[in-house]
């Protein structure tokens, strides 16, 4: 995998396991919870690292079983010594992307057009034991997480069949899409629903943003899948303009299938709740060069043929709050500016530096969107302007939770200096 970028948040990575020694607590809780319903049991004897047996091979996971492995460290990791034997298969997989194909959703049309090579490729996919016990965990106790991964994995393999992909190709789309958010099951529960970049706070996100390396451990450590599989899954947050997570990886340190997953994981986080792909395509083209234009296209051609949309304001409510955006962008790219001109720590300079990396990031989206002009918006779709104005101020408050991360542990000093700028980002409405 490629190297964190200088200055990306090791710290974040630092609470979650370079191993699987130990059993964790919330992936053990939704595996206990899914054996309620499914038969989860020992594929082999389990023993702690000093030989002692704590579970025998064949018996049934129970709540006994988590009592046992508490502060234990194990001779081999807890997720490779069980089977879901009733759990998910090619089948139900296959059975599961027929449902969701055969559902009125915003994907239905771009989807439909490649349903037969896709259900054909997803009964064929090769489940390890690993995934495929994490999967029968999801499905069970956590179904909007199994069925956002069934989303992303036929969208994934829709795009993938837009290029033309061959099947092996194709296949590893559709894993990818699969099995790119089972590190979600490793964090506290709290943290992990809905969308891992909209709507939660800092702490939430502190926690989220370990997921993707997770994920990636998972996959290169316990299965025997290829090294691009967990590259890709370790990338799907990341942005090409280095303004992604957990790396903040740049260009062509992102893979071809993390540049995939980028754009699936955008897209289907932007038709959460009643949006349309029109609007899904805004969220991925409003600030230039995040995501890979080769992948941007299959659902920018289905956006196009979407009916026309209502817009919820009108063109004045949307010219006014364009002008306090405008303002809080110009009053946040001030402060970031004198603070880092004045910043001594590292860490603080570190912090207002991303601030202004991500700023000038937007500024240059809101260049681009044409909305500084009020003629260009009284002539435009007032929905695409709505839409470009969300998407804006979502970026503009995430980049206070980015600041954060980066800052880590600062000076109390430091971090009033920092609490300024974050006051400025938070002050559009």
């Amino acid at each position: 995998m490629t190297s964190p970028a200088p200055g990306a948040p090791r710290s974040a990575l630092s609470s979650s396991s370079s191993s699987f020694s130990t059993a964790n607590q919330h992936a053990l809780a939704t595996i206990l919870e899914a054996s309620q319903t499914r038969s989860i049991i020992a594929s082999r004897d389990i023993f702690d690292i000093s030989g002692i047996k704590l579970w025998a091979r064949d018996q049934p996971v129970s709540s006994a079983l988590q009592r046992k492995l508490l502060d234990r460290q194990l001779r081999n990791p807890l997720e490779s010594c069980l089977l879901a034997e009733d759990g998910v298969t090619a089948h139900t997989l296959t059975h599961a992307a027929e449902e969701q194909l055969a559902k009125d959703t915003p994907l239905t049309a771009l989807l439909l057009p490649h349903a037969g090579r896709l259900l054909k490729e997803v009964s064929h996919l090769p489940l390890h034991s690993v995934p495929q016990l994490l999967l029968t965990a999801s499905q069970a106790s956590k179904p909007e997480a199994f069925e956002h991964a069934v989303q992303a994995m036929l969208l994934a393999g829709a795009m993938m069949d837009v290029h033309g992909g061959g099947v092996a190709e194709l296949r590893l789309a559709l894993l990818a899409g699969l099995l790119h958010d089972l590190g979600e099951l490793y964090i506290d529960p709290r943290y992990g629903e809905g969308d891992p970049a909209r709507g939660l706070d800092f702490v939430a996100y502190q926690q989220l943003v370990v997921h993707p390396h997770i994920g990636h451990l998972l996959i290169a450590q316990l299965t025997n899948y290829p090294g691009a599989l967990s590259r890709g899954i370790a990338e799907h947050h990341e942005r090409l303009d280095g303004s992604g997570y957990p790396h903040l990886l740049r260009r062509d340190e992102v893979s071809p299938l993390g540049r995939l997953l980028a754009v699936v994981e955008a897209a289907l986080g932007s038709l959460r709740g009643a949006a349309s792909l029109a609007r899904a395509s805004v969220a991925l083209r409003v600030v230039p060069g995040e995501f890979d234009l080769h992948w941007l296209a299959a659902i920018e051609a289905a956006a196009r043929a979407e009916p026309p949309r209502r817009a919820n304001l009108t063109t004045a409510e949307v010219q006014g709050r364009l002008e306090r955006l405008d303002a809080t962008l110009q009053a946040a790219e001030r402060q970031a500016g004198e603070l880092l001109a004045q910043a001594e720590s590292p860490p603080l300079k570190n912090a207002l530096a991303l601030s202004s990396h991500l700023l000038a990031r937007l500024r240059l989206g809101w260049n681009a969107s044409g909305l500084w002009s009020s003629a260009a918006v009284c002539v435009r779709d007032a929905a695409e302007v709505e839409a470009i104005e969300d998407e804006l101020i979502f970026r503009l408050r995430g980049i206070e939770r980015a600041a954060l991360l980066r800052a880590g542990e600062l000076a109390p000093g430091d971090a009033s200096r920092l609490g300024r700028l974050c006051e400025a980002l938070r002050s559009i409405s």
